[in-house]
């Protein structure tokens, strides 16, 4: 694996083809790691987004009268076809989005499970019978909402394309996706390889700015609206739905807690921090546990391992198969994380392992930092309460239960939470006074399919990647059958 297959469309897809952008809006697609450039692609405003919704919204009625076996056929070809062509997939994501390539090969795995996944589950979205006597029978039905929009970001750039068309049209919705700005090429390439398998109008791609999304969330005809994204773009969203008073499904930040209590296996705690901070994808995950809070029992004897396994994590080319550690998506975002470790720096926070730009031989310019991790990091510092969106741990000590609770709480993130110890009794305990949407006990970074993912506070509002997201893409209706 060498040079992606990029692809040969490069402007908005919607009703079953290929549009120029009205406006001609165009933009540079390029890798984060090396500055190659890989050519223009069409960025749509508000007029584009108008035309993808009209589109879906005329494809809905017959979408929606598809038997839903039907609908599930279609949404296995779109998995196989992504297993068929999952190597050149992943490496046009590796190559736009900075992410390692072994990294992306499972990405396409994963959509691919959860398109099967939601296939599998057409036959759940059921009603219940409430008993009215001998002379009436009443009934619920689940229906589809009608267009629905989702909005991706860029750490997962195809993944979440193919993962999150996967319930809505199960469920019988018509579709318009606004994938990450900074990575559409992997999107782009995945819709010319299954073109022809959904009818025209049903899965529609629009790559746009602000505009676009906007009017994504606030449309008449949009019935609800799915955003993975920042705090800020979720306050967005839920503000232009709020005019038509449309559900949303709202994945957004974090900034999660690691507990390590004094009885924890220090090896495989330590091996359970680094991988909870996602360190292939440059920390560029909401899930990951930035945040690691260690008893001060086990609290050297941790940092120390876990100094030692930062070393796995070696930015590199993102293309090539052996790189462990990829490049930040932007330069601005790059710029960013520096800022924080430099506040951290300047807060009294003790760097004890990364802290600066990484070189990587042949690509001078590209957007690499080192893993970076601070130890006596208290709950005031900068970097123990805002979202980073990088490669930056910190570690933090703790001795009373009570306290260590009110630290981890004491966010406005709710995503995920990870606890370490061979208290069965104190894992349920803490588990339970945690403020967040997905725990783990022993265990990091892991998602399981069918089990809920999602967060509580200002990390989001609903669940996904379970039979719960497939019924939220669906309404249900009461019949009353009087026979009297």
């Amino acid at each position: 694996m060498t040079r992606p297959i990029l692809p040969s469309n490069r402007s908005l897809y919607y009703g079953g083809a290929w549009h120029l952008p009205l406006a001609g809006g165009s933009r540079t697609c390029s890798s984060p790691a090396t500055g190659e450039t890989y050519g223009e692609v069409a960025v749509g405003d508000a007029d584009d987004m108008e035309a993808a919704i009209r589109s879906a919204y005329a494809a809905f009625p017959e979408w929606r009268d598809t038997p839903p076996l039907t609908r599930a056929k279609a949404l296995r070809q779109i998995a196989q076809v992504m297993r068929d062509n999952r190597e050149d997939l992943a490496l046009l994501d590796a190559a736009e989005s900075g992410n390692p390539v072994a990294a992306m090969i499972r990405d396409v795995d994963i959509a691919a499970d959860l398109l099967d996944f939601f296939a599998g589950l057409v036959t759940e979205m059921k009603g219940d019978s409430i008993p009215m006597g001998p002379n009436a029978i009443n009934f619920t039905v689940r229906e589809p909402h009608g267009v629905v929009g989702r909005i991706v970001a860029f750490n997962h750039p195809l993944m979440f394309c193919g993962a999150k068309m996967a319930a809505p049209l199960a469920a019988g919705n018509t579709l318009v996706l606004k994938p990450a700005e900074q990575a559409p090429l992997s999107v782009l390439r995945f819709i010319e390889l299954i073109e022809g398998i959904l009818p025209p109008g049903v899965f529609n791609v629009v790559n746009g700015g602000a505009e676009a999304g906007a009017l994504l969330a606030s449309h008449p005809k949009v019935a609800m609206v799915g955003l993975i994204g920042s705090v800020p773009t979720g306050r967005a969203v839920m503000t232009g739905a709020a005019a038509t008073i449309k559900p949303v499904l709202l994945e957004l930040g974090g900034k999660n807690a690691l507990i390590a209590c004094p009885d924890a296996d220090l090896d495989k705690t330590a091996a359970g921090i680094i991988a909870g901070m996602n360190f292939a994808w440059c920390g560029q995950s909401c899930g990951s546990t930035s945040r690691a809070f260690v008893h001060a029992d086990i609290y050297d004897a941790v940092l120390e391992r876990v100094v030692a396994r930062a070393g796995e994590f070696i930015p590199g080319d993102p293309t090539d198969p052996e790189t462990t550690m990829g490049a930040v998506i932007s330069r601005r975002q790059y710029d960013r994380i520096l800022k924080f470790i430099e506040i951290a720096k300047a807060e009294g926070a003790r760097l004890i392992h990364g802290g600066e730009p990484a070189q990587v031989w042949g690509h001078p310019d590209g957007n690499f930092i080192q893993p970076t991790i601070f130890a006596d990091v208290t709950p005031d510092m900068t970097i123990a309460r805002e979202e980073i969106f990088g490669p930056v741990l910190s570690v933090l000590k703790w001795s009373e239960e009570a306290t260590l609770m009110e630290h981890v709480n004491a966010v406005d993130y709710g995503l995920t939470c990870s606890i370490w110890t061979q208290d069965l009794a104190r894992a349920h305990r803490l588990a339970r006074l945690v403020d967040a949407g997905f725990v783990w006990v022993n265990k990091s970074s892991s998602h399981f399919l069918g089990a809920p993912f999602g967060g509580v506070k200002q990390s989001g509002i609903g669940r996904e990647e379970s039979l719960g997201e497939l019924l939220s893409f669906t309404r249900e209706k009461n019949l009353h059958l009087a026979f009297d």
